[in-house]
C-alpha cells in the first residue's frame, strides 16, 4: 500500500460502533480554585474521556450513574443524557450528570477525531474571551487597583463583588432581625433572599453607589465591569442599588434575587437601565424557559458543569438567542471544564464571555497537557483543533499536588458502584 500520509488523519485505534464504556472513576481536587470532583471514563479501546463536575458538588452525584453507564457505547451521548438527566437537579445536584455529559463528549470526539464542538454544530469564533472574577476589598482605591492589575494580567473585562458585605457593618446601613444580625451575611446561604427580612436603607445605597463610583474613578470608563454576591436582600432593596449603579456603566448585576422567582426578576429588569443576569444553578434548557418567556432577565449565565453539560448549555444559548438575549458562562473549575466551556462558546452564536475564577491560582495551565502554557492569553483561550476537549492528558504529578487531603481518594477502583440495582421508569 502506498504511504499517503492519510493514515495519519484518520484514528485507527477506534471503531465507534464497537466502543464501550468500562468504568468510571474520579478524583477529588482541592484549591484550583475550590473543590472539584473529576471524572474519568474509560473504555475498551484504550480511549478514556474527562469530566468534571459542578465545585463544591457531591462526588456521589457522579458515582450512583456508573451502573446506568458501564457497558454502554459512549458516542451515544444524547441518548445516555436522556437516560441520566433525570438525576441532576438545580444547584450542585447537577453536577453529576453534567460532569458525565463532558466525559462523555470527549470520548465521543476521540473516537470520531474531532473536536467536541463539532459535536455541538460547529464554531463560531477562534477565540473564547474570559472576565477575571475578584473578590471584593473594602477599600474601593484597592478594589480598583486589583482591577487594573487584572488588566495587567491581560483581562479586557472583570467581576467584582459588591453589596452587603461591604456594608454590614456601617451604621444605618442595612435593616436587619437580630438573628440575622448577630451573623455575617455570608451564612445565611440557606434562607432565600426575600425571607431574610433584610433591607438596605438609603444610607447603604449611597455606600454602594460610592464604592463603585471611586472604583470607576480608579479604572475609567472603558474596562467592563459586572458585578455579583450582593447578598441576600428583598427585591425592593435590589431595585434601589440597581438604580443607584446605572451612572457607571457595568456590564451586568448577577443574582440580585432567586432564579426561581420569574415575576420579581421581570420586575427588577423593568425598574433598571442595566442588565440584569442570573442562570448558574438553573439545570437543563428547560428551567431558563420561564425567565425568558417573561423577558425577566437580559443576560442568561448557565454554569455547564452543573447545566447539563455542553449540549445543554448550547441548547440554552440557542434558546435565548430567540429572546434576543445574550448567554455569558459562569464557571470556578479546573481546566477540564474550563476547555468544555470553550468547545460551547465556540459552538453558540450568542455567546459572551467565559468566567474565569483561578486567575490567583499558581500552576492552574500546569493541569492539563497539550494546550499553550498559559492557557488564557491576553483575556482569551483559543479554541484548539485537537479531539475532544482539546487537551491531550491531565498532568497526574499536578493533580496530585491539588488532591484533597480530607479525602484523598485518587482515581482508586469504584467497583461497589457497578451493580447498583435501579428502576429508572420515569413514568407513573
Amino acid at each position: 500500500m502506498t504511504d499517503t500520509g492519510l493514515e495519519n488523519l484518520i484514528n485507527t485505534h477506534a471503531r465507534s460502533s464497537d466502543l464501550r464504556i468500562t468504568d468510571v472513576r474520579i478524583a477529588k481536587l482541592e484549591g484550583v480554585p475550590m473543590r472539584h470532583t473529576i471524572i474519568r471514563i474509560d473504555t475498551n479501546q484504550g480511549i478514556v474521556g474527562w469530566g468534571e463536575a459542578r465545585d463544591q458538588s457531591s462526588a456521589t452525584f457522579v458515582l450512583m450513574l456508573k451502573s446506568r453507564l458501564v457497558g454502554e457505547n459512549p458516542c451515544n451521548v444524547e441518548m445516555l443524557f436522556r437516560k441520566i438527566r433525570q438525576f441532576g437537579g438545580p444547584g450542585r445536584q447537577g453536577g453529576g450528570v453534567s460532569g458525565i455529559e463532558m466525559a462523555l463528549l470527549d470520548l465521543a470526539g476521540k473516537a470520531y477525531d474531532i473536536p467536541a464542538y463539532m459535536l455541538a454544530g460547529g464554531k463560531y469564533r477562534d477565540e473564547i474571551l474570559t472576565y477575571a472574577d475578584t473578590e471584593s476589598r473594602a477599600d474601593p482605591e484597592e478594589m480598583g487597583r486589583t482591577l487594573l492589575a487584572r488588566q495587567e494580567q491581560g483581562f479586557t473585562m472583570v467581576k467584582m463583588d459588591i453589596g452587603l458585605s461591604l456594608i454590614w457593618d456601617v451604621p444605618g446601613a442595612v435593616i436587619a432581625r437580630p438573628r440575622e444580625r448577630s451573623r455575617h451575611p455570608k451564612d445565611l446561604p440557606f434562607t432565600m433572599h426575600p425571607f431574610t427580612g433584610t433591607h438596605i436603607t438609603a444610607i447603604g445605597v449611597d455606600y454602594i453607589a460610592d464604592y463603585v463610583k471611586r472604583v470607576r474613578d480608579v479604572v475609567g470608563y472603558e474596562l467592563p465591569i459586572a458585578a455579583d454576591h450582593f447578598g441576600y436582600m428583598d427585591v425592593d432593596s435590589c431595585i434601589r442599588v440597581g438604580r443607584a449603579l446605572e451612572p457607571y456603566a457595568l456590564e451586568w448585576l448577577e443574582d440580585m434575587i432567586p432564579w426561581q422567582f420569574t415575576q420579581q426578576w421581570r420586575q427588577l429588569t423593568e425598574a433598571i437601565a442595566t442588565p440584569t443576569c442570573t442562570g448558574e444553578d438553573i439545570y437543563l434548557a428547560e428551567g431558563f424557559k420561564p425567565l425568558l418567556d417573561a423577558q425577566a432577565i437580559r443576560v442568561a449565565h448557565p454554569d455547564p458543569a452543573s447545566a447539563g453539560g455542553i449540549l445543554e448549555t448550547k441548547k440554552i444559548g440557542d434558546l435565548a438567542q430567540g429572546y434576543g438575549v445574550p448567554m455569558a458562562l459562569h464557571l470556578a473549575a479546573t481546566p477540564i471544564a474550563t476547555m468544555a466551556c470553550v468547545a460551547i462558546g465556540a459552538a453558540t452564536e450568542n455567546f459572551l464571555a467565559l468566567e474565569f475564577h483561578a486567575a490567583d491560582v499558581p500552576g492552574w495551565s500546569d493541569l492539563v497537557t497539550g494546550l499553550p502554557n498559559p492557557i488564557i492569553q491576553d483575556g482569551h483561550i483559543t479554541v484548539p483543533d485537537a479531539p475532544g476537549l482539546g487537551f491531550g492528558d491531565i498532568d497526574e504529578e499536578a493533580f496530585r499536588r491539588h488532591s484533597d487531603a480530607k479525602d484523598p481518594g485518587f482515581f482508586e477502583p469504584t467497583d461497589q458502584w457497578n451493580d447498583e440495582w435501579n428502576y429508572d421508569r420515569q413514568w407513573g
